[in-house]
């Protein structure tokens, strides 16, 4: 499984955005509560979530930047 690209990110609405980031949010912690107890985990998937993650993060930091630029001007 490849990483996320993040033309994939770029592409969705700041709603689906939200969503995603929540999303995602979620699945790390579930991943660390299954590594707390004991249950099978596969680790490449905490490097693919915390990529994903960053780069929702990263697109949502440069629309604000961008709309913060837009306002001011």
């Amino acid at each position: 499984m490849a990483l996320p690209k993040i033309q994939v990110a770029n592409e969705l609405s700041d709603e689906d955005l939200q969503t995603e980031i929540v999303a995602v949010k979620k699945e790390l912690f579930n991943y660390r509560l299954k590594l707390a107890t004991r249950q099978p985990v596969q680790p490449h998937m905490f490097k693919h979530a915390k990529h994903k993650l960053a780069q929702l993060m990263t697109v949502e930091r440069s629309r604000q930047i961008q709309a913060q630029a837009s306002g001011e001007s």
